[in-house]
């Protein structure tokens, strides 16, 4: 369903009841790139689950008003340790996400994110801590910098583009992306993968709100040093062999925040594979349950 929040149109599935669980994606992806079992199992375990398509992206509002900006150059900004200029902040972000609790009628939630989901995550609790029952971080970073960087095989095939505009040239492309970024401890049978991500490529593509998210990511350049102030139950999910987001970047995370845990998962890399998903739900979901209400 379409809900206007925070002055724009946002695409949102909400799923269960119970307590609310708050699920953001990370960089270009869907709402629809949450596994349905991993929702499932939220559900089983009584919670409500809420899922948006984050700004610019799925089915979601687009900002191709505010220009294509240039990646090449705010990269070597980025690099030299200049500021980043982005046609919308993480932060703006948050507050669509709290924008659709506010619709929704949900007070408080425990709020869970994957890749840069995860850092719109963390400003939303930074934002408004009063209504995080929980956080959970997954395959994410603080943004500091001086972290390691994704291997160079990956960037290069994240910044390509693909070779058409087709949805068969698409569905290669993501399929190229997603073998050079998945689990080597799960490995997903091809045909699956290709099933997977058509699911997203029919529902919509949108590359350009792809590069305006990324340099939104880039310009967050205070995050770190502000998460020192969170004081709620915080699970921080890395695996152990992601190319994209290096695990470090997990004991980064969890280092900086005030009594967070974290969990190395073997084997995963920076995808949601079923035995990724069953690894992650195993402290997940307890960790949810044992989250009370923030003070």
């Amino acid at each position: 369903m379409k809900i206007r929040a925070n002055g724009i149109d946002i695409e949102v599935e909400d799923t269960g009841t119970g307590p609310a669980v708050l699920l953001i994606m990370g960089l270009g992806m869907q709402l629809v790139a949450w596994p349905p079992e991993m929702v499932q199992a939220l559900v089983d375990a009584g919670f409500r689950v809420i899922r948006l398509d984050n700004r610019d992206i799925g089915l979601s509002d687009k900002f191709d008003h505010l220009g294509h900006p240039n990646i090449v150059w705010e990269s070597i900004k980025y690099k030299l340790g200049l500021s980043v200029k982005a046609p919308y902040s993480l932060q703006d972000m948050a507050t669509d996400a709290l924008a659709v609790l506010d619709v929704l009628g949900v007070s408080q939630a425990h709020v869970v994110g994957v890749s840069m989901g995860g850092m719109i995550a963390q400003r939303v609790a930074l934002a408004a801590p009063g209504r995080v029952l929980s956080l959970t971080s997954i395959m994410s970073s603080s943004g500091a910098r001086g972290l390691p960087q994704a291997r160079p095989h990956v960037m290069r095939v994240l910044m390509s583009r693909p070779k058409g505009k087709d949805p068969a040239s698409v569905l290669t492309h993501y399929v190229r992306l997603f073998k050079a970024i998945g689990s080597p401890g799960f490995p997903v049978d091809d045909a699956v993968l290709r099933e997977r991500i058509a699911v997203g490529v029919k529902r919509g593509f949108h590359p350009a709100g792809t590069v305006r998210q990324m340099v939104a990511i880039a310009a967050d350049s205070r995050r770190a040093a502000e998460l020192k102030a969170l004081r709620l139950p915080t699970l921080v999910l890395h695996g152990k062999a992601d190319p994209l987001v290096p695990f470090a970047c997990g004991e980064d995370t969890a280092r900086r925040i005030p009594g967070a845990r974290l969990i190395g998962i073997e084997g995963m890399g920076h995808d949601l594979p079923p035995g990724v998903v069953q690894r992650l739900l195993e402290p997940l979901i307890p960790h949810l349950k044992a989250a009370g209400a923030v003070q």
